[in-house]
């Protein structure tokens, strides 16, 4: 194998897949990339044996060939070169020699047949979707994913597909975030895909604001195929939660609030929680919103916002955290609470353009009341 190509290229090539290898690997192919000569490309690929990527590029091909080489070492030497284009040659012994202006490396690869492949794809359901939407999708039910592998099957993006729509659904099981979209799909096609927090990370990473996406539906795995890269990965295992049973059909109150507001009031009054009372109280009053905390150790904070409230005092409790970052994954300027009582779940809509507004939905569970700041 022998090729050359543009530093700048396979550098932003390595930054795309360089993430999915392991960090301890149990078998120790998988500590390597595969790299592939053929025709005008520079192929890459690197997979933990859950997920996959493979990636490519223009490069000059001199002879067409294939090897691994060790991730970690490799990646880290071409982001040290300085020159615009190196040269990168392989022996039958599977030694790559990295020619960059006068100076000289030589890696020692291991053989490309010890290298896990990846699925074909040729005979797998797909359907086309904009970039743009699909980023959009994952980043609104992605941060409220289980981080905990107690509850195994929240460690994804679940999506269902059904009726020519995919719902996007994240949850910890202390809040919520559900997401819908058209697909251009049969609608009588029918699937459930829990994707793993890992993968939804690199998908992301890979989309674009421009152009579409393949999305590649198998039994046990999902494949994103956008702007020169397929990510490949296992499903989780599971049954995901019925959310429909835990969002609330009906909800007594509705408030109006300005996002940005909201958000900057929460960072505020939020420095006065502790770990131990992770706890902001919400008190509505007529045309008034207060928020206040407080901490032994800390001190106690109060302040106050005008809304769209008229009815009986109410007071409810927030995790602050969780409720700014259901802020942050919304983009109008006005978010509707619906709020039940200070027990059950809070819903938090906002209307998207070309969408019914239960399209898209973010639901909170309220914490215990502690006595009055």
């Amino acid at each position: 194998m022998k090729f050359i190509i543009s530093l700048a290229d396979l550098n932003k090539l390595l930054n795309k897949i360089q993430n999915v290898v392991p960090q301890k690997a149990t078998i120790p192919i998988l500590s390597n990339f595969l790299l592939e000569a053929s025709g005008g490309d520079l192929i890459l690929t690197a997979t933990d044996l859950t997920v996959g990527i493979r990636s490519y590029t223009e490069a000059k091909v001199i002879k067409e060939g294939a090897t691994t080489l060790p991730a970690k070492k490799f990646a880290s030497l071409i982001r040290e070169l300085t020159t615009p284009h190196i040269e990168i040659h392989t022996n039958e012994h599977d030694i790559t020699e990295v020619i960059a202006g006068s100076s000289r490396f030589k890696l020692h690869g291991m053989n490309k047949s010890e290298f896990p492949s990846l699925p074909e794809l040729a005979e797998t359901t797909q359907f086309i979707i904009p970039q743009r939407e699909l980023k959009n999708m994952l980043f609104r039910t992605s941060f409220a994913v289980s981080r905990e592998d107690n509850r195994y099957v929240l460690t994804g993006v679940f999506i269902k597909i059904q009726n020519g729509k995919a719902t996007f659904t994240g949850t910890d099981g202390k809040r919520l975030a559900k997401n819908e979209i058209g697909v251009s799909l049969d609608p009588s096609w029918k699937g459930d895909y829990i994707i793993p927090l890992k993968a939804v990370e690199e998908i992301t990473k890979n989309l674009n604001e421009e152009g579409d996406a393949t999305i590649y539906l198998m039994k046990d795995k999902i494949a994103i195929e956008a702007n020169q890269s397929i990510l490949i990965t296992k499903l989780l295992c599971g049954d995901y939660p019925d959310i429909n049973r835990i969002i609330p059909e009906k909800m007594e109150t509705h408030v109006s609030l300005h996002r940005e507001e909201l958000m900057t009031l929460l960072r505020q009054v939020s420095l006065f929680t502790s770990n131990d009372s992770q706890s902001v109280r919400f008190s509505f009053t007529n045309g008034e919103l207060k928020l206040s905390a407080n901490a032994m150790e800390v001190g106690e904070g109060h302040v106050s916002m005008p809304v769209n409230y008229n009815g009986e005092n109410l007071d409810i409790a927030f995790n602050p955290h969780y409720f700014l970052d259901v802020l942050r994954h919304t983009s109008k300027e006005t978010v509707d609470l619906g709020i039940i009582d200070a027990f059950n779940p809070v819903v938090i809509k906002e209307e998207l353009e070309g969408e019914k507004p239960d399209d898209s939905l973010c639901l909170i569970m309220p914490m215990r009341l502690d006595q009055p700041v």
